[in-house]
């Protein structure tokens, strides 16, 4: 996904005053956020970090992404692309359930991935 992609999907999403920002981290770096900010001890694929009202930063790690990308049966940068969209939508306030899915689904058709 490229930034250009990301920014116009932030845009729908948040607004444009929004600030955001997206790293692609190791395992290690994700299961040491998760564990601080969640309490999981153990990595994840994606984590959604609210920085303040009108600020935010996704986490994103590529390994354990492409191996969930295996249980959804998506291709793995397709589901790189759904990660970034649900990951916008949580730093909207939205919590996982049936209007998230909806808001998904949406998305992924309106930026045709």
């Amino acid at each position: 996904m490229s930034n250009k992609l990301v920014e116009e999907i932030k845009k729908e999403i948040l607004g444009n005053k929004y600030e955001l920002s997206l790293a692609f981290v190791n395992k290690e770096k994700i299961k040491k956020v998760n564990s601080e900010y969640r309490k999981k001890d153990e990595p994840t694929d994606v984590l959604s970090l609210s920085l303040s009202k009108n600020s935010g930063e996704i986490l994103i790690c590529k390994e354990i992404a492409k191996l969930k990308s295996k249980s959804f049966k998506m291709e793995p940068k397709k589901y790189l692309n759904f990660l970034v969209i649900h990951a916008i939508l949580h730093l909207k306030g939205l919590k996982h359930g049936d209007k998230m899915e909806r808001a998904e689904k949406k998305l992924i058709s309106k930026f045709n991935l």
